[in-house]
């Protein structure tokens, strides 16, 4: 069994074309990393799957533009919750596909007056963080560097809207991630 875990990046994921694996998902739109984490003994672990995908972070860091003064805090939490979430997935016994956060997309003018640069660079920062928790039953798969276009924003034919993929942003992802489950023993 896998199990796709997170927001709605994570809840709009495509199931993958590979009959090895049963897989059920379990993100919700719009969730931070406290809530994804806070609902991981009711929503996976009764589950026991073999392999937990996760994907989430971005709720927490577009929150920066509206509390600039918490940048640093926020981006920490952030951290610390994904981290939380793998510790979690590995008490389990389960092998854990973390992908780093996904590129955005285009800032559409109406969200411009509550955007900022920081988000970006918050993302590269917990990226950062993200590819340093490979180990043992721990894969990284590194979802901004397969979506990444020009200019350091997702290319345009997997961008839905600034946050959210389109159908061949999954397929893409997907070609990458079933290489991964063959590896898993």
């Amino acid at each position: 069994l896998v199990v796709f875990f997170g927001d709605s990046r994570a809840s709009n994921w495509s199931t993958p074309a590979d009959k090895q694996y049963e897989f059920l998902n379990r993100g919700i739109g719009a969730q931070t990393t406290i809530q994804v984490l806070e609902r991981f003994d009711a929503h996976v672990k009764p589950l026991m799957p073999k392999v937990i995908v996760i994907q989430v972070g971005i709720n927490d860091l577009k929150t920066i533009p509206l509390f600039p003064e918490d940048r640093e805090t926020i981006v920490i939490n952030c951290e610390r919750n994904i981290q939380r979430i793998v510790d979690k997935s590995l008490d389990l016994g389960a092998t854990v596909i973390l992908t780093t956060i996904f590129p955005i997309g285009d800032v559409p003018i109406e969200r411009r007056p509550f955007w900022s640069n920081e988000v970006e660079k918050s993302i590269d920062e917990v990226n950062t963080y993200i590819r340093s928790l490979a180990k043992d039953k721990v894969i990284i798969l590194d979802a901004y560097s397969v979506l990444l276009g020009e200019k350091g924003r997702i290319q345009p034919e997997y961008s839905y809207d600034l946050l959210h993929l389109t159908d061949a942003g999954y397929l893409r992802l997907n070609e990458e991630l079933v290489p991964l489950l063959q590896d898993v023993k």
